[in-house]
């Protein structure tokens, strides 16, 4: 008879929000079996994933304090200003935290969180890290979850996590009905130098045809460095992912103006269709969703990890304190407070950054002037900015512990 393996919460999905649950969860004395598909033989390697994240100078705090932090160090480049504009017309908003206050936030790119996540992971003596595994079979009722893997070892747990991404069959195979739409957009992401130094400033210019996001990245042997998200229509992505360097750096330049200067060695590119879902809701018999399995937003605002990483802290909040009362992991109250707290949150910001999206992409002069008029007013009214900042840094709502670095 096959043994089984027990933890208290079986994560399915080791990315970039799965691994941050299980090593806090760690952290905090709950045990978690991880699995996932992925090798990190090729995960873990310069050239799998071009993309760059923001991740806010809360959810850092979150690292920080889960001990993530220090592997990380030197390897970002902190966000000091966020400049944003609709084109390259006169009429700016610039969103400048005062020189005492905390980053906005911290770019790093994706395979160096990857890897530090991974090893702190690997490290934990409660996490239990099955990559190149998947999931054959998974049984949940009110004794417990079941699951059968790939490798023919049997788990249980007390409660079940998905963290596989956009495409949960997890959430599809519970019935959780998702609200979801195509925005015809792709991402063009990839990276570049550039003549002139960023300042540590992330710049969004808004066209109609979608935003071109500039995310400053660490200076390396060769200079200056940026990350870019270019949206383009999604009929245009391939004809952008098949120009050569030389012709993609020169439109980059044009959309820019260049404010930058000169462009050189562009990175290689890889372009994402985007769109936008929300589940109805995220949990059901001892079941979370967490990160994208829960909601998935446009990458106008930087806020899709940052929403993955509050999901994280919020969670560990519950079954922290629900230990401390004697309650297993799936507990349905439990469950219900993690369902009430992250729910409108979560709504809220998938709802915002929709409405930015569509606000934005109306085309013609005069959606243009009065967009260029909002911004102008928006600048000369502190009061809003700050408001706006505070969202910028993940620091609104009702924070999770974690959140303001502090252990439950």
């Amino acid at each position: 008879m096959t043994q089984l393996t027990h933890a208290d919460v079986l994560i399915l999905g080791g990315g970039l929000v799965g691994s941050a649950l299980a090593v806090a969860l760690d952290r905090h004395g709950l045990s978690s079996i991880v699995v996932d598909p992925a090798d990190p033989a090729v995960t873990l390697t310069a050239g799998f994933d071009g993309r760059a994240s923001a991740v806010a100078s809360a959810s850092h705090k979150m690292l920080d304090a889960i001990g993530v932090g220090t592997a990380l160090a030197g390897k970002g480049c902190a966000i000091r200003q966020i400049r944003v504009s609709d084109g390259l017309a006169p009429g700016k908003l610039d969103f400048i935290p005062a020189a005492e206050d905390a980053a906005l936030g911290t770019m790093y790119e994706n395979r160096l969180l990857r890897a530090a996540l991974y090893e702190a992971a690997m490290g934990a003596e409660r996490v239990d890290l099955r990559m190149r595994t998947r999931a054959v079979s998974v049984e949940r009722d009110a004794q417990g979850v079941r699951a059968t893997l790939s490798s023919g070892a049997q788990v249980g747990a007390d409660l079940l996590v998905a963290a596989e991404g956009r495409q949960s069959p997890t959430r599809e195979a519970a019935g959780i009905t998702v609200a979801r739409w195509q925005y015809d957009h792709a991402a063009i992401i990839g990276a570049f130098h550039h003549e002139r130094p960023h300042e540590n400033i992330a710049y969004e210019i808004f066209y109609s045809s979608g935003p071109f996001a500039l995310l400053p990245l660490p200076d390396d042997d060769i200079g200056h460095r940026s990350a870019i998200v270019w949206t383009v229509a999604g009929e245009h992505a391939a004809g952008m992912l098949k120009l050569g360097d030389r012709g993609f750096l020169a439109e980059a330049e044009k959309r820019m103006g260049g404010f930058l200067g000169a462009l050189s060695h562009a990175s290689p590119r890889a372009s994402y269709p985007l769109g936008f879902h929300h589940a109805g809701r995220i949990t059901d018999t001892r079941l979370v969703l967490v990160g994208d399995a829960a909601h998935g937003i446009h990458p106008i605002a930087g806020q899709g990890v940052n929403l993955g990483y509050r999901d994280v802290a919020a969670l560990v909040e519950v079954l922290v304190e629900g230990r401390r009362l004697g309650l297993d992991a799936g507990d349905a109250q439990l469950l219900a407070r993690y369902q009430n707290w992250r729910s409108l949150d979560t709504f809220m910001v998938a709802a915002a950054t929709d409405t930015l999206t569509r606000l934005f992409g109306i085309p013609g002069k005069a959606a243009s002037a009065v967009r260029r008029f909002g911004i102008s007013a928006v600048d000369r009214l502190p009061p809003l900015k700050d408001r706006f900042m505070a969202e910028a840094r993940g620091e609104s709502g009702q924070l999770p512990k974690l959140l303001m670095g502090v252990m439950v």
